[in-house]
């Protein structure tokens, strides 16, 4: 194996390591405890060569949050594909969203909070927002109804869902019970749009 190959793997192995003890602080003890220093010492080595591989914590904490979008966004997808019907597929991806959030609460709010700028925070949910776009627009096409336009319905949905996912950390809701009120939400939503024809493009 040539010197610059084997170089490159050490190298691509370091990084995961960082990335791997990196995720784990975060999903068990929130953003608050993970500092280069902190990850550094997790995987025995200096803080130097932390930065080597990551722009400080803040470029650490970006791939973490672009990283628990590619989470989310492959279970959505998982229950996209699964289900045919365009209103239970809005309904199933609305308990699965809320679901993501109770099992990692810690990442789930490291992405909707200010643990990266606005900029880095929109990038990295896009994907996740374009898929929720396109199923609003298969259930568009089978009603025969427009949503709210300009991004309006996809805001909507994900500030309701957002609100579930919130609620659902609190002791006497939970989680298990947020999915089931994220489903009636949303459901509710979809009617009002489907029986008030004429809604702003």
């Amino acid at each position: 194996m040539p010197t610059s190959t084997r170089r490159a793997r050490e190298r691509a192995g370091i990084r995961d390591r960082i990335f791997t003890a990196a995720l784990q602080v975060l999903e068990e003890e929130g953003a608050a405890a993970l500092t280069v220093r902190r990850i550094a010492t997790e995987v025995e080595y200096t803080a130097p060569v932390v930065y080597q591989h990551f722009a400080g914590k803040d470029g650490l904490m970006l791939e973490l949050v672009t990283h628990g979008y590619t989470l989310l966004l492959t279970e959505a997808r998982a229950i996209a594909t699964a289900e045919t019907d365009p209103d239970q597929r809005l309904l199933r991806v609305a308990a699965g969203y809320v679901r993501f959030a109770g099992d990692h609460p810690h990442l789930y709010e490291a992405m909707n909070g200010t643990a990266v700028g606005a900029a880095g925070r929109l990038e990295a949910a896009q994907p996740t927002i374009d898929l929720l776009a396109e199923l609003l627009a298969a259930w568009s096409a089978v009603h025969g109804v427009k949503p709210p336009g300009d991004n309006a319905s996809c805001e909507i949905l994900w500030g309701t869902l957002h609100g579930m996912a919130t609620l659902g950390r609190l002791e006497a809701v939970g989680t298990e019970r947020a999915q089931h009120l994220a489903e009636q939400a949303v459901d509710a939503i979809l009617l009002g749009w489907r029986h008030r024809p004429g809604l702003p493009a």
